[in-house]
């Protein structure tokens, strides 16, 4: 079986990634293809698909949401992704037990003694009459049935978990600045959420797998469980087999892969490229090792922006006023240096709409 070294790996997740070359995609297509983006913080996505797309203009973004082409919803590891309407739809029943039991393992005892599926049809209940709420709201008018739990269990339990929602603009919106409400998916997008096949090959998990190895392979089962945060894939894996490729890591870890995916050679030049918080290009994998390295791993849960230079994680980035600040983890060569600045000029510009906005290199910690 061929062996993949890391700086292979790489080069596939930069082309899967679009970070090799920019993309002249509509945003819709950049969206599905990367199986949504994390987006907790709701400026994020929006750098995000700058660094990805040729020409990027952030209004067309805002304009999918306001349009109901893409939600923000609770879905992959339990956080707030930017996903196109119909991946919501096809993939949300995939993942309720792993919502459920990723709440419960942070509320279990406040929540002990809730029958669940009687919260859940008293959340419909609530929100049948259409209204947008917040969490805070919906736990509210859920407190006089179920005072013990407290509002944030109870209402964290209904919105992420047990009532697929999405969060309404104008939050998310480019260079808004809103409080979340929240609605009922189905009511949303008028249309309803395809049922979880009982077919024991499990097509929808087929069909994610293949989403995700388009977007983030070769890679490990364990990765694509990190990913998305199903640990019950193995029947999708298997009955995908046949038709798929397999290579080994430098580990021994098997990786699978689509046979006509793109695997870029390991001397494939990667630009410079500014990352957002919590990027999949990072987080899609339990082994992280093949764009970030072990002792740089935890900016990849703690919200850093990072910058990518040869395809690897060298600095974090942040905007003070009206500068982009990098602080490379190490020093850059004069080359680096170069190309990080001219980067940076380019994200500035993106950032303040061509007005007078600098990039600044600080001096390695």
């Amino acid at each position: 079986m061929t062996v993949l070294d890391a700086r292979e790996l790489n080069r596939a997740t930069l082309a899967r990634q679009l970070l090799l070359d920019r993309a002249d995609v509509p945003a819709l297509d950049a969206v599905a293809h990367l199986g949504g983006l994390q987006a907790q913080e709701p400026q994020e996505p929006f750098v995000g698909l700058w660094s990805r797309l040729r020409a990027f203009d952030p209004a067309a973004l805002s304009d999918l949401l306001v349009r109901r082409d893409v939600v923000r919803t609770h879905l992959m590891r339990r956080t707030v992704h930017l996903v196109a309407a119909d991946d919501a739809l096809a993939w949300r029943a995939r993942h309720d037990a792993m919502l459920r039991q990723r709440v419960l393992g942070v509320y279990r005892r406040e929540l002990d003694g809730v029958d669940l599926d009687e919260l859940a049809a008293a959340v419909r209940a609530v929100m049948a009459d259409g209204e947008p709420r917040s969490m805070a709201g919906l736990a509210r008018a859920l407190a006089g049935r179920w005072p013990a739990p407290g509002p944030r269990a109870l209402g964290e339990m209904s919105v992420a978990a047990l009532v697929p929602m999405v969060q309404l603009p104008p939050r998310g919106l480019w260079r808004v600045k809103a409080g979340v409400r929240n609605v009922v998916l189905s009511s949303w997008l008028g249309r309803e959420i395809a049922p979880l096949s009982p077919d024991r090959s499990d097509p929808a998990g087929q069909a994610l797998v293949r989403r995700y190895l388009a977007a983030f392979g070769p890679a490990a089962s364990a990765d694509l469980r990190a990913w998305c945060g199903l640990a019950g894939l193995p029947a999708a894996v298997a009955a995908l087999r046949g038709e798929l490729v397999s290579f080994r890591d430098e580990r021994g870890r098997e990786l699978l892969d689509l046979p006509g995916a793109p695997r870029p050679g390991p001397d494939t030049p990667a630009p410079v490229r500014f990352l957002p918080a919590f990027d999949n290009a990072i987080l899609g994998y339990h082994d992280r090792g093949r764009i970030i390295d072990d002792a740089h791993r935890g900016l990849s849960v703690a919200g850093a922006r990072v910058v990518l230079v040869d395809g690897r994680v060298r600095a974090t980035w942040i905007v003070e006023a009206d500068t982009v600040v990098v602080t490379p983890l190490r020093g850059f060569s004069r080359g680096d240096r170069d190309a990080v600045e001219e980067e940076g000029q380019a994200l500035a510009s993106f950032l303040s709409d061509g007005d007078s906005h600098r990039v600044r290199i600080a001096p390695p910690p």
